[in-house]
């Protein structure tokens, strides 16, 4: 069993990437589909880029994708024009009421919204949001269309205020992924966001040391040039691209920019830490059905209600 640890002791604003745009084939240790490569931050020992085409700086935010749910979502909200409060809307992924409480909401997600949609038209940045201030390491994705395609995803694995923190990642992963042009005022009617929180980190004894569909793993590794890389899956990856254990760490390994034959004994020399993660996610329909009462004559061009966090 692994060792269990509160929070993952990584550099601060460390960021980890967990999955690539395309699905890759995969077989066995043999060589796969490229995912974006890792790049090394000078003067840190695990400060890595995966599925990073460039350095954003010394803060090591990485691009990430197809974050993982635990269990079940909480409920969407929505609010109630009148009375301000906040009611029950229905789950957007038909996912059922989980018996554990879970910390992320469905209102991180609407001022995730309330964010970009803010800078988009240039008006001043919402009010500090009601829901918890305690520090996660956080994620926020952005898809688009009836098909969800990616179109930003960026966060980070040191635990952050999550006010701040998702402040800071909403534009982030919505302007600054490099695989991505930066998203657009046309593109929010299409839009869906997904907030990521991180839990439950442990040492795993070994690189099969965890379960597909339950955790999220990331490992450390020395490439064949001598440098300290790292790379992520978030915890839903491996079961939606149906990968086993050994096809999900090769892939990772690839991801990490690994590129020598991988071998049964380089992946017993891997330094794996799993973690799970919760995640709720909302589309813009969603969010400006929270938001209708701030919109007005009809237009969806309003800014959002700014003392509604007061």
């Amino acid at each position: 069993m692994g060792k269990r640890r509160c929070v993952p002791p990584l550099e601060p604003k460390l960021a980890a990437g967990c999955c690539g745009v395309k699905k890759p084939k995969l077989c066995g240790s043999g060589t796969h589909s490229h995912m974006n490569q890792a790049t090394t931050i000078p003067g840190s020992s695990s400060g890595i880029l995966q599925n990073h085409q460039h350095t954003e700086g010394s803060n090591g935010r990485e691009n990430v994708s197809n974050l993982s749910v635990g269990t079940g979502n909480p409920p969407i909200t929505r609010m109630n024009p009148t009375s301000g409060a906040l009611s029950p809307l229905s789950r957007p992924n038909g996912t059922a009421n989980g018996t554990k409480s879970l910390v992320v909401t469905a209102e991180m997600c609407c001022y995730c919204f309330d964010v970009l949609y803010c800078h988009l038209y240039g008006f001043p940045q919402p009010c500090l949001p009601r829901f918890t201030n305690d520090p996660y390491p956080l994620f926020v994705t952005w898809k688009a269309g009836r098909d969800k395609r990616l179109r930003g995803c960026i966060g980070t694995f040191s635990a952050m205020n999550l006010h701040s923190g998702l402040r800071e990642y909403t534009l982030t992963s919505a302007l600054k992924d490099s695989r991505f042009p930066p998203l657009t005022r046309e593109e929010l009617p299409k839009l869906f966001c997904s907030v990521s929180l991180l839990t439950n980190f442990e040492d795993a004894s070994d690189y099969l040391d965890w379960e597909v569909g339950i955790h999220g793993i990331r490992i450390e590794f020395i490439n064949e040039k001598g440098v300290k890389r790292t790379a992520t899956y978030l915890p839903e990856v491996a079961k939606e691209q149906d990968w086993d254990q050994i096809q999900t760490i090769d892939s990772l390994l690839r991801k990490g920019g690994f590129k020598a034959p991988i071998t049964n004994e380089f992946r017993k020399s891997i330094k794996l830490t799993r973690y799970r993660s919760e995640k709720v996610t909302i589309s813009y329909a969603e969010y400006i059905a929270s938001r209708q009462h701030c919109f007005q004559n009809g237009t969806l061009h309003a800014p959002p209600l700014y003392t509604h966090y007061s």
